[in-house]
């Protein structure tokens, strides 16, 4: 049966079609590249860097070491590190870099040292396995640490609320992290 010329179920399915299209650029439109919306650009001087983070008030310095080859990280920046509310929260709260755990650029540690980023992750901080999100204190002094993606978003702004909060003065961010799974639970 022809309605004006057409067949109704096909104006139906292009009208559909074009739903879900229209739905899923905007779902994806949302997202934005974390090493423009969530790292900051660093010339590789961590001791400036401290100095930059506490003129600006922010809380703490968090670098995200990371490996090209690790799927994991890229699961991070894919998922998560490109969500505008982790953005917007980390970049209020924080000075956020990207270090590769095999860079052989030259780096200047919190101390002054100069060193490489590969040395730095692996004998200074002992980076073993990535991600690693290290939080350090505006001293330079690593102060909390996550090895491996978070489940989600929610995750990985409590890993932020953490530290701004200074819960990792008191306790294991597991036992934090618990705490508030149990709490989204109860309501």
């Amino acid at each position: 049966m022809r309605v004006n010329g057409s067949l109704p179920g096909r104006r139906f399915g292009t009208g559909l079609c074009l739903l879900i299209l229209l739905w899923s650029l905007s779902v994806h439109g949302m997202e934005r590249d974390p090493y423009e919306h969530f790292f900051q650009f660093t010339f590789g001087d961590f001791q400036e860097e401290l100095d930059t983070a506490r003129e600006a008030g922010k809380k703490a310095v968090l670098i995200f070491f990371e490996m090209d080859e690790c799927p994991f990280c890229h699961r991070m920046k894919d998922t998560v590190l490109n969500q505008p509310e982790v953005q917007d929260f980390y970049r209020e709260h924080f000075a956020a870099f990207a270090v590769d755990v095999e860079g052989a650029i030259e780096i200047t540690d919190f101390q002054g040292n100069p060193t490489t980023q590969s040395e730095w992750a692996f004998q200074e901080h002992r980076v073993r396995a990535t991600p690693v999100f290290q939080f350090f204190d505006l001293d330079g002094r690593p102060i909390a640490r996550l090895t491996g993606p978070t489940s989600g978003t929610e995750e990985f702004i409590w890993f932020g609320e953490y530290v701004v909060e200074g819960h990792y003065r008191e306790q294991p961010f597991s036992r934090y992290r618990r705490e508030r799974q149990e709490q989204a639970r109860g309501s």
